[in-house]
């Protein structure tokens, strides 16, 4: 997956998606005055198949837009964003989705991880949270969760049959 921003991005949304791509292994790019035809152009330059693009609100991560390679929408979150400076120790190429979500569940297809119903090191996790439909959390290699996680506010699904 390519990951990208909205155009004029602040420091914030850049780090968020830079920690986004290490902790996935996907390439993340700045957007510059690209538009979505040359990002969507860029990911297949770069092999990769589906396009994230984060937006903002008042230089925060707001919002996440994943595209197929063909430009249609598969799922959008409306997202808060706790971003990590220090470097993580999570190995992407062994990473697994373990979802108590089941609306996210389509994150294993977008992210091309297999979707398990348990891990012990390198997964993503994506839990039920009292106050949101959900918390991302990324544990790494020693069974730590990283700082770095996203806090889903609403999960807009788009469904193109």
């Amino acid at each position: 997956m390519l990951i990208s921003t909205s155009r004029k991005p602040s420091q914030k949304t850049r780090k968020f998606c830079k920690n986004l791509a290490h902790a996935t292994g996907f390439t993340s790019v700045n957007r510059g005055k690209m538009n979505m035809r040359e990002l969507l152009l860029k990911a297949l330059e770069v092999d990769e198949y589906n396009l994230a693009i984060v937006n903002e609100i008042k230089g925060n991560p707001s919002r996440i837009s994943f595209y197929s390679n063909k430009g249609e929408i598969l799922l959008t979150l409306l997202i808060g964003a706790t971003i990590e400076n220090e470097k993580m120790n999570i190995a992407p190429s062994q990473l697994k989705i373990v979802s108590e979500v089941d609306e996210l569940n389509v994150l294993g297809e977008i992210f091309d991880f297999d979707l398990v119903d348990k891990a012990e090191d390198n997964y993503i996790l994506i839990s039920k949270s009292d106050d949101s439909p959900a918390r991302i959390y990324f544990i790494n290699k020693f069974g730590d969760r990283l700082n770095f996680q996203i806090n889903v506010k609403k999960i807009i699904e788009v469904s193109n049959d």
